[in-house]
């Protein structure tokens, strides 16, 4: 590896811990804030102790599947957060910083969860970004969930059981994501788009 190659790789390392140190003070703090230990978090979300630890230490880059596992576990009912004494409004913002995100196993894709913790049973909300060549994969969803994706940049091939479909730039795909999935930029420039993602939707049979 040249030079040049082992500077990307370190300023790809240092990027990944950056993005993970987000992602372990979120869970750290919505942890605290829902009074739980680490071996209640545990039990709850059914990750093993030693790992939630090493999330919000920062000493681990934890799978989407491991993330899904603790933000349902960390979940309370959108009733609760919007009970008032009053009709008072209702706003919450969130800054870039406290936004975790998350990136596939080859580096080149990244989610940005911009959908409120509180909904993430049912319904996810993300912000994808794709390098040429970068392949997302994912397992299945719950049965009968949809994702939408919207792109508003490159061209993004989407496979589902073997299906395969072309989103360009203004374009919307939905697809049943209750099976694998796989996401990948197939055009020589950057692809973003926004994914919304309904779970515990009626069975499409």
């Amino acid at each position: 590896m040249g030079v040049e190659g082992r500077d990307r790789q370190k300023i790809l390392e240092a990027g990944a811990v950056a993005l993970t140190g987000q992602l372990g003070a979120t869970v750290q703090r919505l942890r605290k804030a829902y009074n739980l230990s680490l071996s209640e978090l545990s039990q709850q979300s059914g990750v093993a102790k030693s790992i939630i630890s090493q999330i919000e230490r920062n000493e681990t880059n934890p799978t989407l599947a491991t993330i899904w596992r603790l933000s349902q576990a960390l979940d309370v009912s959108i009733e609760r957060v919007l009970q008032t004494t009053e009709d008072e409004p209702f706003l919450e913002k969130t800054s870039r910083s406290d936004t975790p995100i998350l990136v596939s196993d080859d580096g080149k894709c990244r989610l940005a969860i911009i959908g409120w913790i509180k909904t993430v049973e049912w319904l996810q909300c993300y912000e994808f970004s794709a390098d040429p060549g970068g392949v997302l994969e994912s397992e299945a969803h719950q049965r009968g969930s949809v994702e939408s994706l919207s792109s508003r940049e490159g061209e993004l091939e989407i496979e589902v059981a073997g299906v395969r479909a072309i989103v360009r730039a203004g374009e919307t795909l939905r697809y049943r994501c209750d099976r694998p999935h796989v996401i990948r930029n197939i055009g020589p420039t950057m692809a973003q788009a926004t994914m919304v993602v309904i779970l515990k939707a009626a069975a499409m049979e």
